[in-house]
C-alpha cells in the first residue's frame, strides 16, 4: 500500500541513490571521455570503432563494408539508444525521471524547502497561492543550512561533472596539492556557477521549460496510451475536505483536483502523500495509474456515484421549488 512515509522514504532513496552514481559513473569508468588521451571509457574499457589496421588504405568493396558496419555499430547505434532512453522513459513513466531521479529536480527540491523555511514561500520572487505554510521555528539554522548548502553543493557538483572529462584521480590529486591545470580551474568553477545560479534564481522554470530530457519525457508521456499518470479516485470526491494539502504539496505547480492529464506532473506523488495524511492511510483519493483507463469497477462507481449525486441534486432542487 502506498502510504505517505513509504512514498517519501523512497523518493529519498531513489534522489540519493541517483546522485551517488552520477558521482560514481567516472571513478569506474561506467562513462566519460578522457580530454587528455582522448579517449572514450565505457564500461571500463575504452570505447573504440572497431576498424582494422590499416583500413584508410582499403578501398575495396570489402573494406568500405567493414568500415561502414562498424561505424553504424560503435557509433550510429549507440548514440540512438541513448537518444530513445528519456523518449522511452516518458512513453512508460511519463515524467517519474524528473520526480524521482533527476539530480536537478533534488537540489531544486532542496532550495524550495530551505526558502521556504526561510522566507515563508518557495519562490524567491513572492508567494503563491500554494505555498505550504510551515513553522519556521530557528531562522538562523536553516539560514546556516542555506550558506554551507550554496558553497559545498556546487563544488561537490563541479567536480563530480568535470570527472567527466578529466580522469577523477587527477582532479583529486590536484585538489590536495592545490595545484591546478586551467581545465580541471574552468570546469569546476564553470560547473559549480551554473549550479549555483540555477538552483537560487532559476528552479522548476528550468525543468517546465529548458531542460530537453524532461521536455522529451512531457512529450512522449502525454501522448503515450499507457504512461504512468496520478489520478483522481472520482468515485470518491465527496470524500474531499478542501483542504487543498495536494496543491500545496506540489512544487510544480499543478492542481492535481483537476484530475487532468498536466505537462508540469513529474509524478512525485506529493499529491498522494498530501491526501494520505488528510484523510488517513491507504484513504487517499489519489493513485497511480497507467495511462487513462480506469477499470471497469472504478468507472461502475464513478457512475453510480454521479447518477447519486445527480438524483441528489434534483430531489434538492424539487424540494427548493415547493417551498418557494
Amino acid at each position: 500500500m502506498m502510504t505517505e512515509k513509504f512514498l517519501k522514504r523512497s523518493r529519498r532513496v531513489t534522489q540519493v541513490g541517483f546522485i551517488l552514481l552520477i558521482f560514481l559513473i567516472p571513478v569506474f569508468d561506467i562513462l566519460r571521455y578522457d580530454t587528455a588521451t582522448k579517449e572514450l571509457f565505457l564500461l571500463g574499457r575504452v570505447w573504440t570503432l572497431g576498424l582494422k589496421a590499416g583500413f584508410i588504405t582499403d578501398h575495396s568493396l570489402t573494406g568500405s563494408l567493414h568500415v561502414a558496419v562498424q561505424f553504424f555499430l560503435n557509433a550510429v547505434l549507440p548514440w540512438l539508444v541513448v537518444l530513445a532512453i528519456f523518449p522511452l522513459a516518458g512513453y512508460i513513466g511519463g515524467r517519474f525521471f524528473c520526480g524521482w531521479l533527476c539530480p536537478e529536480g533534488t537540489l531544486f527540491e532542496l532550495s524550495d524547502y530551505l526558502t521556504l523555511k526561510l522566507l515563508g514561500r518557495r519562490s524567491l520572487y513572492g508567494k503563491k497561492p500554494n505555498d505550504p505554510e510551515l513553522s519556521r521555528p530557528n531562522r538562523f539554522i536553516f539560514g546556516m543550512l542555506a550558506l554551507l548548502s550554496m558553497i559545498v553543493i556546487p563544488l561537490l557538483g563541479g567536480i563530480a561533472l568535470t570527472g567527466y572529462f578529466v580522469a577523477p584521480r587527477t582532479i583529486w590529486h590536484q585538489i590536495l596539492t592545490w595545484n591546478f591545470t586551467f581545465g580541471v580551474k574552468a570546469g569546476i568553477i564553470g560547473v559549480s556557477i551554473y549550479i549555483l545560479i540555477g538552483s537560487i534564481f532559476v528552479r522548476h522554470v528550468f525543468c517546465k521549460f529548458v531542460c530537453a530530457p524532461g521536455l522529451m519525457q512531457m512529450l512522449f508521456g502525454w501522448a503515450s496510451p499507457v504512461s504512468l499518470r496520478i489520478k483522481m479516485d472520482t468515485s470518491r470526491i465527496a470524500e474531499c475536505t478542501d483542504c487543498r494539502g495536494c496543491e500545496k504539496a506540489c512544487f510544480m505547480n499543478v492542481l492535481p483536483r483537476k484530475n487532468k492529464r498536466d505537462i508540469s506532473c513529474v509524478n512525485c506523488g506529493a499529491c498522494i502523500a498530501a491526501c494520505h495524511r488528510e484523510l488517513g492511510e491507504g484513504k487517499g483519493l489519489f493513485h497511480f495509474q497507467r495511462g487513462e483507463k480506469q477499470s471497469p469497477l472504478v468507472q461502475e462507481a464513478a457512475t453510480n456515484g454521479d447518477t447519486h449525486r445527480t438524483r441528489q441534486k434534483g430531489a434538492i432542487d424539487d424540494a427548493a421549488g415547493i417551498k418557494a
